[in-house]
């Protein structure tokens, strides 16, 4: 199994990562290869992993690839050097609970026997303070002119879903093999939707596991400049991969929600041209 990460300056949160998978239950019969990109890290992250995990080979990014780039280029690092039955995508933030993989394989077993066939599943994380779940799997509510997302609560037990957070992601090989690795669409954000949504428009089985797969917080904030920034300011934050995105945005909504695209757009730009009266609309 390929186990792909990507970091950018926070060599904490790296190491606390990497420590936690070296510390998980991992069944003996389960060999991983850790492929991480440093997309040109200045604060000593790449030597110190090289120093404290030699085993993990560390791919060097140009500074400028942002998380779904950085995972690409893991992921295609990886699959050159091998045919791997799976890949796990992990958020270099995440701190995984010690029996996350043994929730995976639940996972797995349960979409063979089910389904009969293997898929993605995605592993729920919490924010440590308040044990709220912050990524995981969530349900598609498609009113067709609106779209909202139900995130869902982990159980004892897989649940279906259609969209995916990338913070703990196994990815089968069979999926992989029809679908390919993130869409370079996608610069930072959106990508690990959007290739869920792929996976089951194709038919592959997608799981939120069962139990809590880590801790990791969430670090999104509002997702809006308000009017304390010039409306220069927001518009560059409107267009930022880091910030609303908005032509990756649009691309996203009209490969999956073609119907919901006019709201989107308005969404957008009211956010962007109104924001005292966007955060009044969503208080």
């Amino acid at each position: 199994m390929a186990v792909l990460l990507t970091c950018h300056n926070r060599k904490a949160k790296t190491i606390a990562c990497l420590s936690s998978l070296f510390k998980a239950s991992i069944p003996s019969e389960y060999i991983f290869d850790i492929f991480l990109t440093d997309d040109g890290s200045t604060d000593g992250t790449n030597n110190l992993v090289k120093e404290l995990f030699p085993q993990v080979r560390v791919i060097q990014g140009s500074g400028n690839l942002f998380w779904a780039g950085g995972m690409r280029l893991a992921w295609e690092t990886a699959i050159q050097k091998k045919d791997y039955d799976a890949y796990l995508l992990i958020n270099d933030d995440v701190v995984l609970s010690a029996d996350f993989f043994q929730c995976l394989l639940e996972s797995e077993a349960y979409s063979l026997e089910q389904i009969g066939k293997a898929g993605i599943y995605s592993g729920a994380t919490i924010n440590e303070k308040n044990g709220r779940i912050t990524y995981g799997g969530s349900r598609v509510k498609d009113k067709k002119l609106l779209v909202s997302m139900q995130m869902l609560e982990p159980k004892e037990y897989p649940q279906k879903c259609e969209i995916t957070n990338a913070n703990i992601l196994w990815i089968s090989k069979d999926v992989v093999n029809e679908i390919g690795i993130f869409d370079d669409r996608f610069t930072h954000g959106i990508a690990d939707y959007d290739y869920s949504l792929q996976a089951t428009k194709k038919g592959f089985p997608v799981f939120l596991a069962p139990k809590v797969g880590g801790i990791c917080p969430d670090d999104h904030g509002k997702n809006w400049r308000d009017n304390r920034y010039s409306l220069k300011e927001r518009i560059a934050y409107l267009k930022s991969p880091k910030g609303l995105a908005y032509d990756e945005y649009l691309y996203y909504i009209r490969k999956h929600f073609p119907m919901f695209l006019p709201y989107s757009f308005v969404m957008l730009w009211a956010k962007t041209l109104f924001p005292y009266v966007w955060n009044r609309f969503k208080n």
